[in-house]
């Protein structure tokens, strides 16, 4: 089924054709990680997308159901496997092992600092050295670089935003909707981002996400600052709410078209 929604994506933006992904590894310090890439047929160059996965130990399905949307719509999508997962697991230790580590021996609160720790340490490296990378490749208009990301790749978003430099616009699935209620260190610093935002961010979510605080929150402080945002609340998408947290991964069918306009105009 998702795959399916993936396919049908493609034919209604009017795909262009689109090479199947390809693995590459790249340099983070000294680790070697490992990425997915989808780009359109072409020399180009293109636009291009470095999207962030969740805390989840592997991603490839995920990126497998929204790569080939963003390579038929024009956009190189580079998705970074950051250390410890995926195709990247064999570099350094699994984020959710050693956060479940901490919740266990310190609480939820120590849990929180350290997720903010990695998140703005270790993995903003191995998220600015990906986005180093794929500047880089021949076939990409490193002038033309969007960053985004789901669940904890959201969270990465929002730092990314938060500094701008090398990328001109944000989209936001989902980051910190696990974290909200529960952590008000996490909020206050995903608020923070979006306050000091350098870049125009469209804040996504479905309905029955965990909590779809993150979007409504951050795009009042950005409203109020008169910072360049979208937001929106989709309906509710499958079942669950963990179906409502992989929106950003499953549901390009559904805001495709809006985050390409979104793109077209940040990029232009």
């Amino acid at each position: 089924m998702k795959n399916l929604l993936s396919i049908l994506a493609l034919l209604i933006v009017g795909a262009t054709p689109v090479c199947a992904a390809e693995v590459v590894t790249f340099p983070s310090g000294t680790l070697q990680l490992k990425a997915m890439v989808w780009k359109p047929d072409g020399a180009g160059p293109f636009p291009a997308v470095l999207f962030n996965h969740g805390s989840e130990r592997n991603h490839q399905k995920a990126f497998e159901a929204v790569g080939p949307f963003f390579g038929g719509a024009g956009y190189v999508m580079f998705a970074p496997f950051r250390r410890g997962h995926g195709m990247s697991g064999d570099q350094g230790a699994f984020i959710g092992e050693v956060l479940n580590d901490v919740n266990k021996r310190e609480g939820i609160d120590a849990r929180s600092r350290m997720a903010l720790q990695l998140l703005e340490a270790d993995h903003f490296d191995d998220q600015q050295a990906a986005l180093e990378y794929l500047r880089k490749l021949p076939y990409v208009d490193a002038k033309r670089v969007a960053v985004a990301g789901v669940s904890f790749g959201g969270i990465q978003t929002m730092l990314m935003a938060e500094r701008g430099g090398d990328v001109r616009a944000a989209v936001n699935f989902s980051g910190a909707a696990l974290n909200w209620e529960r952590s008000p260190l996490i909020r206050e610093r995903m608020l923070e981002a979006g306050r000091r935002a350098k870049i125009p961010v469209y804040l996504i979510q479905a309905e029955n996400d965990q909590s779809t605080g993150p979007s409504k929150d951050i795009a009042a402080e950005m409203l109020r600052l008169g910072l360049p945002h979208r937001m929106k609340i989709y309906p509710p998408f499958g079942k669950t709410v963990s179906d409502g947290h992989s929106f950003g991964y499953y549901g390009a069918d559904i805001w495709g078209q809006e985050v390409l306009a979104f793109l077209r105009e940040a990029l232009k």
